[in-house]
C-alpha cells in the first residue's frame, strides 16, 4: 500500500536579508506560508531506494535523479533508522523548478513525512528535524508545514499566527538561482544593516497586510535585474480587479497577488492564464493559523 504527500509551494509573505556574513551566508528573516498547490511524493514498498519523476515539470529535473533531495531524504532517514528496507518513490512535478516557492526543499519534506509513515516508524516532527536540516536551509520550516518566522540564515523558525490569504501565483517560467540571485543582490550592494525583530503575531488581516507591504521583499530588485519578466507579471498583477498585494515569493520568479476570497483568485487566474498561456499560473489558498 502506498503513502502520498503533498509537498505544498512554500511562499515568503516577506523577505529582508542583509550584507553575507563571514562564512558568505546571508542572514534573513521571513514570514512563510504553505499554499494548497504543490507537488506530490508517493512511497510504496519495494526492496530497494528508486525514484521516479513524472508531472508537468518532470523533465526539468530528469538530468541528476540520484542527487534529488527526495532520494537524499529517503536515504538520510534510512541511515538515521536503520531502515533496511527499501521504497518506490514518485515525484508528481507540478511546480516550477528554480521558482523561489521551496519546490525541492518541500519536496525532501514530503519525502521524510511519506516514509515516517510507509516505514512504520512514527517518529514526532522533533525528531525528523535534525535530519531535515542535513538537506537544506528551509527544509525544516517546510517539515513543519505551517505559517512561520523564519531567521538565521532560514534554519531556524518558530510558528506565527496569521489569517489565511486567497492568492494567484504566477511564474513566467524563467528558472532562477538562488545562489545567483544573492550574488547579484551583494554586486548591487542592496543588503543594508540587519537587526533581527521578533516574531510577528497577525490575527487582523488589515494589519498582516499592512504589516506584509512594509516589510517587502529585499531580492525583488536583485532578482528582476536578471529575470526582467517579473516586472511584466507585477505590471499584470497589479492592474487586475480585486488585487490587494503583489509580491516576490524568495528569490523569484513566482510572483503572488493577494485576493479577498478564492472566486476572486480563480477568476484572475483564468484571466491570466487566458491572456499568457506561457506562464504558469495556479489559484490557491495561503494557509494561516
Amino acid at each position: 500500500m502506498s503513502v502520498r504527500a503533498l509537498a505544498p509551494a512554500k511562499i515568503n509573505l516577506t523577505l529582508q536579508v542583509g550584507r553575507p556574513r563571514a562564512d558568505g551566508y546571508h542572514p534573513l528573516q521571513s514570514v512563510v506560508t504553505f499554499a494548497t498547490v504543490g507537488d506530490i511524493v508517493e512511497a510504496a514498498p519495494a526492496d530497494a531506494l528508486s525514484l521516479r519523476i513524472a508531472g508537468e515539470f518532470a523533465d526539468d529535473l530528469a538530468g541528476d535523479v540520484e542527487n534529488n533531495l527526495v532520494l537524499r531524504a529517503a536515504r538520510a532517514l534510512a541511515d538515521a533508522a536503520g531502515v533496511k528496507q527499501g521504497a518506490a518513490l514518485k515525484l508528481e512535478k507540478e511546480l516550477p523548478v528554480a521558482s523561489g516557492i521551496g519546490g525541492g526543499s518541500s519536496d525532501a519534506a514530503a519525502a521524510l513525512r511519506a516514509l515516517n509513515r510507509l516505514w512504520g516508524l512514527d517518529w514526532p516532527l522533533d525528531r525528523l528535524l535534525p535530519i531535515a536540516r542535513t538537506l537544506g536551509a528551509d527544509v525544516p520550516v517546510c517539515l513543519a508545514g505551517a505559517p512561520a518566522y523564519m531567521t538565521g540564515i532560514g534554519d531556524t523558525f518558530e510558528r506565527v499566527t496569521l489569517p489565511s490569504f486567497a492568492a494567484v501565483l504566477v511564474n513566467p517560467l524563467t528558472p532562477l538561482s538562488t545562489p545567483d540571485v544573492y550574488r547579484q543582490f551583494d554586486a548591487m550592494d542592496l543588503g543594508g544593516a540587519f537587526a533581527e525583530e521578533p516574531a510577528p503575531c497577525w490575527a487582523d488581516e488589515t494589519q498582516a497586510l499592512s504589516a506584509i507591504a512594509a516589510a517587502g521583499n529585499d531580492l525583488v530588485a536583485a532578482a528582476a535585474a536578471l529575470a526582467p519578466q517579473i516586472a511584466e507579471v507585477e505590471k499584470v498583477l497589479r492592474a487586475a480587479p480585486g488585487v490587494r498585494y503583489v509580491a516576490l515569493s524568495g528569490s523569484g520568479a513566482t510572483m503572488f497577488a493577494l485576493l479577498a476570497n478564492g472566486e476572486d483568485a480563480a477568476a484572475l487566474a483564468d484571466a491570466v492564464q487566458t491572456e499568457r498561456p506561457d506562464w504558469w499560473v495556479a489559484d490557491t489558498l495561503l494557509a494561516g493559523a
